[in-house]
C-alpha cells in the first residue's frame, strides 16, 4: 500500500524544526530592521524565506547523518522512528538547499555568496565537523551569526549585522556545547569525538561557563559604544544575562540529560528575548 505524500508532511515539518526555522527568519528580519531605511522590502522578505529554507535543510541533513546516533540520543525523531526513509530526508534537504541558493540570486551577489557559503558549511558540519572537538560547534555558531549579516545585506546595509552576529556567535557556541553534553551517550557510541566525549563532561561545563562569561561582558559593549540605546540594556541584562547565569548554574547541577535538554530549550526561547533587546535598542 502506497502512503500519500501529504500524510508524511507532519514528519517532514518536524524534521525541519519549525521553531529553529522561525528563529532564523526572525534573526534575518531583525537585522534588516536595524539597517533602516530598507531599500527593497521584497528582498528582505525573500531573505527571511531563504534563511528558513536553509535552516530546515541543515536540520534535515544533520538528522540524515546522525541517524545511528539518534537511535540512542533521540529515538523519537523522524528517521530513527522510521516515519520517513533516510533517502527521502536526503532528497528533501537537497531540494531545500538548491531552492534557497537559487532564490538568493534574485537579491544580489553578496546574498547569493552568503547563502552558498552557509549551505556548504552546514553540509560540511553534518558530514564531518560535528564529530570533532569544538570545530563543529564553532562552525554552527559562525553560520548562526551569518543570518544577521544576510538580513542586513538584503537591506543593503550589511554592517548593521555585525554586532548582533557577534552576540549570536557566543550565544550559539555555548548552547551547541551544551547540546553535545546532552548527547554524550549517543555521540560516544557513534565515535563522535565531541568535547565532552573526548575530554569529559567537566571540560564541557568549564568551556560553556567561559563562553557565557565572555558573552555577558560582550553584551554591554554595544551600549557603551552607543550602537544600541538604553532600552537594549534594560532588556538584555535581566532577559538574557540573568537567564544565562541561572542556566549555567543549572547545568552544573544537572544530573541527567532531561535536565540538560530543559536548559537547552530555555536558551532557545531566550534567543527571542535577545532579538527583542536588539530591536528595542535600535
Amino acid at each position: 500500500m502506497i502512503t500519500h505524500p501529504l500524510k508524511k508532511l507532519p514528519a517532514f515539518l518536524q524534521m525541519a524544526r519549525p521553531i529553529n526555522c522561525l528563529l532564523s527568519g526572525l534573526s534575518i528580519l531583525t537585522a534588516a530592521v536595524l539597517a533602516q531605511p530598507i531599500q527593497n522590502h521584497m528582498h528582505v522578505a525573500l531573505a527571511a524565506i531563504i534563511g528558513i529554507m536553509i535552516t530546515a535543510a541543515a536540520n534535515t541533513i544533520n538528522d540524515y547523518y546522525d541517524i545511528e546516533i539518534d537511535r540512542i540520543n533521540r529515538p523519537e525523531r523522524v528517521l530513527p522512528s522510521a516515519r520517513i526513509t533516510p533517502d527521502s530526508a536526503l532528497v528533501f534537504s537537497i531540494i531545500l538547499f538548491v531552492c534557497a541558493i537559487f532564490f538568493s540570486i534574485f537579491i544580489d551577489a553578496p546574498s547569493f555568496l552568503l547563502a552558498l557559503i552557509s549551505s556548504f558549511l552546514l553540509v560540511l558540519y553534518s558530514a564531518k565537523l560535528k564529530r570533532t572537538v569544538l570545530m563543529g560547534n564553532i562552525l554552527v555558531a559562525f553560520v548562526s551569526g551569518l543570518a544577521f549579516l544576510f538580513g542586513a545585506a538584503a537591506a543593503n546595509h550589511w554592517s548593521y549585522g555585525l554586532t548582533p552576529a557577534c552576540l549570536a556567535f557566543f550565544f550559539h557556541l555555548g548552547r551547541e556545547i551544551l547540546k553535545d553534553l546532552e548527547d554524550i551517550e549517543g555521540d560516544g557510541a557513534g565515535n563522535a569525538m565531541t568535547l565532552p566525549v573526548k575530554y569529559g563532561p567537566g571540560a564541557a561545563l568549564v568551556t560553556i561557563t567561559a563562553v557565557y562569561t565572555i558573552l555577558i561582558f560582550v553584551t554591554f559593549i554595544p551600549y557603551y559604544l552607543q550602537i544600541y540605546n538604553i532600552n537594549y540594556l534594560y532588556i538584555v541584562t535581566p532577559g538574557v544575562n540573568l537567564v544565562i547565569v541561572l542556566t549555567t548554574i543549572g547545568i552544573w547541577k544537572a544530573t541527567d540529560k532531561k535536565q540538560l535538554r530543559f536548559y537547552s530549550n530555555v536558551l532557545k526561547v531566550d534567543m527571542i528575548v535577545g532579538l527583542i533587546a536588539i530591536y528595542s535598542g535600535r
